[in-house]
């Protein structure tokens, strides 16, 4: 029972916190609650973000912001399709001393940050998108066969134009799995766009502050994977990722007639990650099943792929994942 009561006390006093970050990040970034929320359950859950959509929404801003925010160190990376993995990763030079002794020295390329924003990261070339592969899974960089460790602790939040725009390369899936969610940054509606147009256009604008520190955020992502998290979350988690792959038994007939392939186990554990960053974020003890069907889509859409056939047709992820959801929803009802 004491246990109980620090843990609850422990969240309670880290959702205070997240509160307070919240309203410091809307300064800057006014409106879109629901990008905040998804952007803020990437770095609780110690994961990734990709944020895509269309140039000028904000999303840099937001990234940036979050920087200040949660006290973590920045760095930018601006990918372009001349940028080369060296420019990302850091390179050995030859250095002669004083004596004339040679000897090469490492020297660390921008991913050596808390937070990197990769920027427009799909106008890089694949060989170049690769560079992160290695670091954001295992948060480390090897170089001339000898391994770096970056800064705990390390996220990237890349940055993504719809893919139908010229100059862009798909990123492989292997890279889109490492990401937690998938955020989409949709236009604002007319209201946000109003109070952006009087928050950005005079003399001064809003000051972010300072919430977290680097070592609040690593406390907090050993709370958040201390929360409970009911049998009857974890059998929706399950149902809903294993029903979202067109060979399983159980996958419904949408899903074996329009996708190719669909998530992995990884999908299964972000879910799980996530469902309790949602909950945190809205002030909760514990996710709920509702939290499951907030969170499936940003974890499972770029996880899955449609077939030749659905996309001929004009198919969307989106649609599918809310009839999968659906139809395990009324399964569990009728269990």
């Amino acid at each position: 029972m004491v246990d109980d009561a620090k843990l609850v006390a422990e969240i309670e006093a880290l959702e205070e916190k997240l509160a307070a970050a919240k309203a410091s990040i809307t300064k800057r970034f006014i409106g879109q609650e629901r990008v905040v929320d998804l952007t803020l359950s990437a770095l609780l859950c110690g994961g990734h973000g990709l944020l895509i959509g269309l140039p000028g929404l904000g999303k840099t801003r937001l990234v940036d912001t979050l920087s200040t925010v949660m006290g973590l160190r920045g760095a930018r990376i601006q990918f372009t399709p001349d940028l080369m993995p060296a420019d990302i990763l850091g390179s050995e030079v030859l250095e002669t001393s004083a004596d004339g002794a040679r000897a090469f020295r490492f020297i660390q390329g921008p991913i050596f940050c808390q937070l990197l924003m990769a920027d427009e990261i799909n106008r890089a070339s694949p060989r170049t998108q690769s560079a992160l592969l290695q670091a954001m899974q295992e948060k480390t960089v090897t170089i001339a066969g000898q391994p770096h460790d970056l800064p705990p602790p390390f996220h990237v939040l890349a940055t993504q134009n719809p893919i139908e725009q010229e100059g862009t390369y798909p990123l492989p899936e292997a890279q889109l799995d490492r990401f937690l969610v998938q955020i989409d940054v949709p236009y604002p509606d007319r209201k946000t766009e109003h109070d952006i147009l009087l928050a950005t256009t005079g003399l001064s604008e809003e000051a972010a502050h300072q919430v977290f520190s680097a070592d609040d955020l690593l406390a907090a992502q050993t709370v958040l994977r201390r929360m409970p998290v009911g049998e009857a979350v974890v059998d929706l988690i399950l149902d809903l990722v294993r029903a979202c792959r067109p060979e399983s038994d159980t996958a419904p007939q949408i899903v074996r007639d329009n996708v190719a392939w669909g998530p992995g186990p990884r999908a299964a554990q972000a879910l799980m990650l996530t469902v309790r960053a949602q909950a945190m974020l809205q002030g909760r003890l514990a996710p709920s099943p509702e939290d499951v069907v907030a969170m499936v889509a940003p974890v499972l859409k770029h996880r899955m792929a449609l077939s030749f056939a659905a996309r001929a047709r004009g198919t969307v992820l989106d649609d599918i994942i809310a009839a999968v959801t659906a139809s395990v929803a009324r399964s569990e009802v009728a269990a």
